[in-house]
Formats: structure tokens, C-alpha cells, sequence
């Protein structure tokens, strides 16, 4: 079992940069294709970013492509997402998960997932 633990969220403006991690303890990282959801105050829970094992594959939201960056160092048990050119719909809660079996854009098949991290963007 893997525990996960979101950090560097916070308050930025417009056309500003933020970069998230995850941390996992308990389990090998490399374990896990990982993903990052956000989910924003009465909407529902939406895919980000994705990444696979070894970090070879990545797969992104089309309103974050370009924008995001999602990277992952298995020697630090740790994962990114690089944020840049923020905008307002940006805010949200990310969320860091971890996929045993496979990788992808939904969330249900991912097994273990982070206690969040608030991200909000002013104009």
C-alpha cells in the first residue's frame, strides 16, 4: 500500500507558475503509474496529467497541454506538475493518485490517492 502526500499549493496570480509534488512513502513509486485530478468547488472530479511507470509516457488535459508538465523521480518516491501560464480556472484541489494495474484519464480504476492540495488563481 501506498501513501500519498501533495505539497506546493498555495495562492499565485494570473500568468504565474506552481509546481506540486507527491510523495510517496510505503510503497516503491515505480510501482505506479500515476495521475494528477483537481476538482474545483461544485464541479466534479476532472484528469490533469498522467504519467507511466518509467515516465516515458505522458498524456494530458487539452486545457492544461502545453501549460503543465508532469515528471516523476522514482529515486525520490516523488512526483510533479509543473504549472505555468496559470489562469483563474486553474483553481481548484489537485490531487496526486497512484494506478497499480494501468494508467489513464479516469480516476476509478486508481487505487490510492492524496489528501490534496489547494491551488487558487487570482486575476
Amino acid at each position: 500500500q501506498v501513501q500519498l502526500i501533495e505539497s506546493g499549493g498555495g495562492l499565485v496570480q494570473a500568468g504565474g507558475s506552481l509546481r506540486l509534488s507527491c510523495a510517496a512513502s510505503g510503497s516503491t513509486l515505480s510501482n505506479y503509474a500515476m495521475g494528477w485530478f483537481r476538482q474545483a468547488p461544485g464541479k466534479e472530479r476532472e484528469f490533469v496529467a498522467t504519467i507511466g511507470w518509467s515516465g516515458g509516457n505522458t498524456y494530458y488535459a487539452d486545457d492544461v497541454k502545453g501549460r503543465f508538465t508532469i515528471s516523476r523521480d522514482n529515486a525520490k518516491n516523488t512526483v510533479y506538475l509543473q504549472m505555468d501560464s496559470l489562469k483563474p480556472e486553474d483553481t481548484a484541489v489537485y490531487y496526486c493518485a497512484a494506478d497499480e494495474w494501468g494508467w489513464g484519464i479516469d480516476p476509478e480504476p486508481y487505487d490510492y490517492w492524496g489528501q490534496g492540495t489547494q491551488v487558487t488563481v487570482s486575476l
